[in-house]
């Protein structure tokens, strides 16, 4: 069979905060070109996402998918752990 293709965006970030239940803060990076200046400026942003088994640790790689709004300010579900944290 076929996998259907979603149309749900899906991000590569770290996590940078675990402190709450069930959510992570995940940052993710991107390079953006300054049209005037011709270079590339490193640009961030921060996610909350969905973990529901609390796997997740501080400086792990994850990729996280968009969902239907869990709460005020949690949008987005943790998919899978990427790469885990040299502790």
């Amino acid at each position: 069979m076929e996998e259907q293709k979603s149309a749900r965006k899906t991000r590569v970030g770290v996590v940078t905060s675990n402190k709450m239940d069930k959510t992570v803060v995940v940052s993710v990076a991107r390079l953006v070109h300054h049209q005037k200046y011709r270079k590339f400026i490193r640009r961030q942003n921060k996610f909350k996402a969905h973990d529901a088994l609390n796997a997740c640790q501080i400086g792990d790689r994850v990729l996280i998918e968009e969902s239907r709004p869990l709460s005020k300010d949690k949008r987005w579900v943790v998919v899978k752990v990427l790469e885990k944290a040299a502790i």
